[in-house]
């Protein structure tokens, strides 16, 4: 049986063994090897075909006895394959992964090509590592670009002083981030500042798109960023999709239906995204997140448990002693650990929406965001302090808004966890 997997230094968790077991190329292994073991392993160990992460993909494009045009041209490698000789053939499928990535992208948010819409026109690439050189490659070579590239240390700069000083970005096209800057967990952090987007003296005012080559989460900061600015965005999933569809490709030896790679970007989008149940006090959202969580083997989180669990005291005690704001504040700590993980069901507290200010953020960057909305008549108010202070229809004219305006999804309530569990299984398609 062929071997397949994924070389690198620290792996932790990866989404590849899941999408190559989709593909077709299965067994997939993640091996973590040191970089002393690197060379004996990639010219010696039981391999088949592998991919190669951060820090190897220099050493990898090395001990190739064959390289492709891109290998040769960048000096990196991702995919390897072993022929039935013996030698090993090296190609860098990031550039084919981002390529794909691009065309999506002008395809479905500008209604174009990427030369129709970029060649001659300026690109700005975040970060000079490995996937930068792949990123300029695409924009180069096949688009017909000028890049500028900023380093961690020039962003480091930029953030730390006066940009408006440091940084002409007026002529800036395409902003394209390859820096692990804004991933999970530390999201929703972003590379560069808010008012770099968009018309604002001194920014990026001739800025047509913002792509974020990291995938989780799902809306990294910066992604946010342009949302808010209405810039048309894309994250990393299709990137990282397409790149391994091109890798199995190799593995296997032969290709692989566009429309079987697209199901897969779906597929791992879904699993990828938390579903964060939202609504009023007592509608259901504990006991429908159970069973929805049971139905999907997904693990649950309620927010107001895991808010006792961290201050050693329920969100009831300290509204009734601090007040609301206060409890607010921590709450939204507990909503930033827990909207940064992905495959989670989540039961977010009721007035959850309360938290304007970067709330949504929080939960919208890796959730699908459903709104379970029941009738007040059947809402429980037994250990709410603000649905009997303020009143259950108060509360409710004072969040419906919100409720409505942050949901991806709204699904009313059938009168039982279960039934509600697979209404929202059913709207999210999951």
């Amino acid at each position: 049986m062929a071997v397949f997997g994924l070389l690198g230094e620290h792996l932790g968790h990866s989404y590849s063994p899941q999408i190559h077991e989709m593909l077709g190329s299965a067994p997939y292994a993640l091996f973590e090897k040191s970089p002393q073991e690197v060379e004996a392993f990639i010219r010696e160990g039981a391999w088949d075909g592998i991919n190669v992460t951060i820090p190897y993909k220099r050493i990898a494009a090395a001990l190739a006895d064959e390289r492709s045009p891109r290998v040769e041209a960048l000096g990196a490698a991702n995919t390897l394959v072993r022929r039935p000789d013996g030698t090993i053939f090296a190609e860098n499928t990031d550039v084919m992964g981002f390529e794909k990535l691009l065309d999506a992208f002008c395809a479905d948010k500008l209604g174009t090509t990427p030369q129709e819409a970029f060649s001659g026109k300026q690109a700005m690439v975040l970060g000079t590592g490995g996937a930068s050189t792949a990123v300029a490659y695409v924009l180069e070579k096949i688009v017909g670009m000028e890049v500028r590239f900023l380093s961690h240390a020039d962003l480091d700069f930029y953030r730390d002083f006066d940009a408006r000083l440091c940084l002409d970005a007026s002529d800036t096209a395409l902003l394209v981030n390859t820096t692990p800057v804004g991933m999970a967990p530390n999201c929703p952090e972003s590379p560069v500042e808010h008012w770099l987007l968009g018309p604002e003296p001194h920014g990026m005012n001739r800025l047509m798109g913002v792509i974020d080559i990291i995938y989780n989460p799902r809306i990294t900061g910066l992604c946010f960023n342009a949302h808010s600015k209405q810039i048309p965005w894309a994250s990393g999933l299709d990137m990282l999709v397409w790149q391994a569809v091109h890798a199995s490709e190799l593995f296997q030896g032969k290709p692989i239906d566009a429309d079987a790679a697209r199901r897969v970007i779906d597929s791992i989008g879904k699993r990828m995204l938390n579903i964060a149940l939202i609504g009023m006090p007592g509608c259901g959202k504990s006991t429908t997140g159970r069973e929805l969580a049971d139905m999907l083997s997904r693990p649950f989180v309620d927010l107001d448990d895991a808010f006792a669990e961290r201050y050693g005291r329920t969100p009831a005690e300290v509204i009734e002693s601090r007040g609301e704001w206060p409890f607010r504040q921590l709450e939204c700590e507990v909503l930033r650990e827990y909207g940064a993980k992905s495959g989670l069901v989540i039961a977010c507290g009721g007035g959850v929406v309360r938290n304007k200010h970067n709330g949504y953020a929080l939960l919208h960057q890796n959730s699908s965001i459903v709104f379970l909305d029941r009738p007040l008549e059947e809402l429980a108010t037994d250990g709410r302090p603000l649905s009997k202070s303020v009143g259950v229809e108060a509360l409710y004219r004072q969040r419906i808004g919100d409720y409505r305006s942050w949901a991806d999804v709204i699904v009313s309530s059938t009168g039982s966890p279960q039934g509600d569990a697979d209404a929202v299984r059913q709207a999210l398609g999951v």
